[in-house]
Order: structure tokens, then C-alpha cells, then sequence
């Protein structure tokens, strides 16, 4: 099989996805998008002809996100119109997997210059009617697959994961503080500058060129202050069947009596606005064009889990793409997982027994935010960032996505 090679990353800032409080939710979903085609393009001096197409994730494909996100963007951002595009949605998973696909592309000989990425538009889709945001799977018209695989709402279920797992609050609240802590610190030494793309409003000014959600000064003790969301949720009704949120974890886990509900704003992932692209090429392509490849794909893997408890899957994602790139975890430099909630990360480290200075070296979602279908390309731009900093070699990506399931992948640095 050929190498699929990285030869660029790039991405927004985070900015806060609340309409009113956040420096980026004014701007189309499109134009967000093509800030980072237009940056690849022009830091790559690519010809756009030769794009062959431009594989995007965005989860909530409604309103201004609809009507194939990638191929919009793409036509916004200058592009050729001979670059294709098309957009899909594994929910939180959405940005590793068309980066995956991209690769996939390249690796079986098909394509020789694909770009994989996301965007998500937080501010928009919460400000959207609850009938066009709505999870379908709250639906009262898909009581089938209810019964069948009853999901509740993703927080409730970190809380029940914590619950049966023993993972009591204070170590989540630490492992946020650890979060902001590094976070901070990748800012102030700029190690992020390399892959940060200021977003610029129509009239050429500077909309945001920094991260706008950490909280630098995010303590234990401030976070000790902080009530429990989740606990709202627990016995809040789903709709008019009278099914409870944490009732329908309860068929499933019946042994689920006294819950301990300790996830809160505070060491929960944060709501953002974001885009990220990453452009591959052929190993033909990098050497008639004289391109600098950064990384390579080694591996790349998908796994589905129990979707009643949702958010288990990246252990074994990334049991399975170590095993498919033949390496250990020793192997591994950077381990990138998605904080979506403190006791994924967490549990994750636990499960695997990792080193805890080499996962989420530059912090993670409950420091910068996680953009949903954007985060996974992100987070593969931040790994590569750090191997070239430490000179590392390996790098590991995954992370929970709906309905139980996570996507992985390992790059290598070059």
C-alpha cells in the first residue's frame, strides 16, 4: 500500500460558540471553513486544479451548515472548481475520520491530493430552534431503536461512566486544572503559532487570532465551587413517554442505583467555534511537485462500542490501531485523546496505563474547547506540532464520538 503523506496542517482559533459572547460567531460556516483551504493553499503554493477532493466532517448539518459544507467552503475559499468536495458526520469523530478517508484516498492509489478537515459552528447550531437541533434519537417517533440501544444525553453518560468506574470528582477536577495549566503554557510559548490561522472579517480586519476559551487561572478550589450540570439532566424526561435521561442508562445498567454526578462546566469540554484542514499527497505527488512532507499515516482504525454509555470506545480504537501499525504504547510520544469530558481522558489513561506527561501534552478540550466535528483534525495538527517540537516520532489520535463509537490514527514523524 502507498504512504499517505501530511504535508501541512492548519486551523482556527476556538472561539466561544455562544452567539453575543464569542469573536467568531458571526461568521458564515463557510468562511470559516475556507480560511483554512485559502491558508493551505497559499502556504503550499498549491495549484487548487490538482486537488482531487476535499473529504470535510460537520456534525450538525443544518441551516448554514447544510448543503455539503466541504465543497462550499472550497468554491468560497478560490479553489479550482475542479476540486471536489463532500461533507460527513460521525458525530465528534467527524474531523479524524475524513482526514482517515483522505488517507485512504491516497493510500490505495486512487486520488494524490486530497485535503481532510471540519468545521463547527457551535454559536449557530445553538441558537438554532430546539425542532432543528434536536438529537433524533430523542425522538419519540424512533422508539424502536430506543428500546433496542437506549442513548441518553453524552453528559449523563460520563457521569454514569465515573459512577461505575469509581473516578471520583477531585481527580477530574485535577485533571482539568492540569488541562489549563498546559494550555497556558503552550500559549505563552507559542507552540500552537505554527498551525494557528487568524479568521478575518469581510472588511480585512482581524476577527480572532487567539484562543479565546481558556481560563488560565482555573484552580481546584474554583472548580470545587462549581455544581454538578448533569445531575439536572438525570431525571429530566426525554419527551412525552415519560423516559428520564438516566432511566434509559438504567435499563441497560440496572446496577446503576446511587449516581455520582461529577462533571460540571468546569471539567467538561468547551463550547467553541473552530475549523481545521490537513492536506495529504502522494509520495508521486510530493516528489514531482517538491513538496516537504511533515508525517505520514501509519495507521488509522474505527470501533464501536456500547452506545448506552457512549463514550468508552477510545481504549479500544486505539488497542486496535496500535495493533494494525505492529507497535506498542511505549512506542507512542504524543497521545492525543478528546477531553469531551474529564472522565474519557481520564479513564482512558487509567485503562492503558500511559504516562501521563506524554497525553494531552498542550492541553485539551476543557482548556480550548472541542468544536465537534473540527476537533479531530485539530487534534491531529496539535500532535504532529509536538513531535516536530520534542522530536518525538509517533503520534496517537482518537476519541468518543455518538453512539459508542471512536476513530484512531497514528502518524509518524518525518
Amino acid at each position: 500500500m502507498a504512504d499517505a503523506f501530511i504535508i501541512d496542517t492548519c486551523r482556527t482559533p476556538r472561539g466561544i460558540g455562544k452567539i453575543g459572547k464569542g469573536s467568531l460567531a458571526h461568521i458564515h460556516p463557510h468562511k470559516l471553513a475556507a480560511t483554512v483551504l485559502k491558508a493551505l493553499a497559499e502556504r503550499n503554493n498549491l495549484n487548487t486544479e490538482d486537488v482531487n477532493d476535499i473529504i470535510w466532517g460537520c456534525n450538525k448539518q443544518s441551516g448554514k451548515q447544510s448543503a455539503d459544507l466541504g465543497r462550499m467552503a472550497a468554491l468560497e475559499a478560490g479553489y479550482s472548481v475542479l476540486a471536489s468536495g463532500v461533507t460527513l458526520d460521525r458525530f465528534c469523530g467527524s474531523g479524524i475520520t475524513a482526514v482517515s478517508l483522505a488517507a485512504a484516498q491516497v493510500m490505495s492509489g486512487m486520488e494524490d491530493l486530497v485535503i481532510g478537515g471540519g468545521t463547527e459552528m457551535m454559536s449557530y447550531t445553538g441558537s438554532l430552534k430546539e425542532s432543528e437541533n434536536a438529537y433524533p434519537l430523542f425522538d419519540s417517533g424512533n422508539l424502536s431503536l430506543r428500546e433496542k440501544h437506549p442513548q441518553s444525553n453524552q453528559g449523563v453518560c460520563a457521569d454514569a461512566i465515573a459512577t461505575i468506574e469509581g473516578i471520583d470528582r477531585d481527580s477530574l477536577d485535577k485533571l482539568a486544572v492540569v488541562s489549563q495549566q498546559r494550555a497556558d503554557r503552550a500559549i505563552k510559548e507559542n507552540r500552537f503559532a505554527g498551525s494557528l490561522i487568524p479568521v478575518l472579517n469581510d472588511d480585512g480586519s482581524v476577527a480572532l487570532d487567539r484562543e479565546e476559551f481558556p481560563r488560565p487561572g482555573t484552580s481546584t478550589e474554583s472548580l470545587a465551587g462549581l455544581n454538578s450540570v448533569f445531575s439536572q439532566w438525570h431525571g429530566a424526561t426525554v419527551d412525552e413517554t415519560g423516559d428520564t435521561f438516566g432511566g434509559l442508562i438504567e435499563k441497560v445498567y440496572p446496577q446503576l442505583k446511587q449516581w455520582n454526578h461529577v462533571h460540571h462546566a468546569g471539567n467538561s469540554s468547551g463550547v467553541v467555534d473552530g475549523a481545521a484542514a490537513v492536506l495529504l499527497a502522494s509520495k508521486d505527488y510530493v516528489e514531482e511537485n517538491g513538496l516537504t512532507p511533515r508525517a505520514r499515516i501509519v495507521a488509522t482504525a474505527n470501533v464501536g462500542d456500547c452506545p448506552t454509555l457512549m463514550l468508552n470506545a477510545p481504549v479500544p480504537a486505539a488497542k486496535k490501531v496500535l495493533a494494525k501499525a505492529n507497535l506498542n504504547k511505549e512506542d507512542i510520544d504524543v497521545w492525543e485523546i478528546n477531553e469531551a469530558f474529564a472522565v474519557v481522558a481520564e479513564k482512558f489513561i487509567r485503562d492503558l496505563d500511559l504516562d501521563r506527561e506524554k497525553v494531552n501534552i498542550n492541553g485539551g478540550a476543557m482548556a480550548l474547547g472541542h468544536p465537534i466535528a473540527a476537533t479531530g483534525s485539530i487534534l491531529i495538527g496539535t500532535a504532529l506540532d509536538e513531535l516536530e517540537r520534542s522530536g518525538g516520532r509517533y503520534g496517537l489520535i482518537t476519541m468518543c464520538a455518538g453512539g459508542g463509537m471512536a476513530p484512531a490514527m497514528i502518524i509518524e514523524r518525518i
